[in-house]
């Protein structure tokens, strides 16, 4: 259920016909899901974690499902309740639809804990699916910290994400303001605004927040498009009332164009 209010009025009606899929992305980032000691420039890091993080970029701009999966422990556990078997079918779904995306990793700090290798890493994701899916463009940014034990990736959390995907000519250009962090049962704004003018076009959008969960990987979620009377969408939302990680998104159609706006905020005790 939605936790969101509306501040602006919408037309009642809904726009039938117009479900459009939020796509949570599957990264490579990695994390212990709790900072470590003392963080150490990328320039110093063992050669075996730089060599790592440029052959999963390589398998993953392949293509290679079984190739990333190499590097993953078979007790690799992630943050948001996936496993090694989940985690492959989910990059298998992914690059089913987008099998041209192109990943770019950088090591930004790293430590150690005894025989573990801490890397926090910043990785972009940008493609293009095939022809027959409307040529949804992607753009995503992950900020994650990554858990190494002998070769192999035994754990992954995603810190931070932000994912569009953008359809047609002309998709809107949208400025989102959303808190990096929320308080549980905090109460909070989201503006998705349209930075351009619209001239005679018709606006629809619609807000959606939902928590992060496993299942959402591989059934993302289908929203319903309002007719908007203001140039974005404008809502209040409520934190829920228990610490974990929400996805926030924001659909917004034009003429000839649509965008798609994902970002993951973390819900924190008070």
């Amino acid at each position: 259920m939605s936790n969101f209010n509306t501040l602006i009025p919408a037309r009642k009606s809904r726009v039938t016909g117009s479900r459009w899929v939020i796509l949570f992305l599957l990264t490579l980032g990695l994390s212990t899901g709790w900072k470590p000691a003392q963080a150490n420039a990328p320039e110093n890091a063992p050669p075996q974690v730089k060599t790592l993080l440029t052959q999963i970029d390589a398998s993953a701009n392949r293509g290679n499902v079984k190739g990333v999966m190499n590097f993953y422990s078979p007790s690799f556990v992630h943050g948001d309740g996936l496993n090694r078997l989940s985690m492959e079918k989910s990059l298998t779904s992914l690059w089913k639809r987008y099998p041209s995306l192109k990943y770019s990793t950088k090591l930004q700090s790293w430590s150690t804990q005894g025989n573990t290798i801490i890397a926090d890493t910043v990785t972009n994701i940008v493609g293009l699916p095939a022809a027959n899916n409307n040529k949804l463009g992607m753009n995503a940014t992950i900020k994650s910290r990554q858990r190494i034990v002998n070769g192999k990736i035994v754990r992954q959390d995603i810190l931070s994400e932000r994912t569009q995907l953008t359809s047609g000519v002309n998709p809107p250009k949208v400025d989102i303001n959303l808190p990096d962090k929320l308080k549980v049962g905090e109460n909070y704004y989201f503006d998705a605004i349209i930075n351009e003018p619209l001239g005679d076009d018709f606006l629809l959008g619609a807000a959606l927040d939902e928590a992060v969960q496993p299942g959402k990987y591989l059934n993302p979620t289908s929203v319903d498009l309002e007719l908007l009377t203001a140039g974005g969408i404008f809502k209040v939302g409520r934190a829920p009332a228990k610490p974990g990680n929400q996805w926030i998104s924001a659909v917004l159609v034009r003429g000839n164009g649509i965008t798609m706006i994902t970002q993951r905020v973390p819900v924190v005790g008070k």
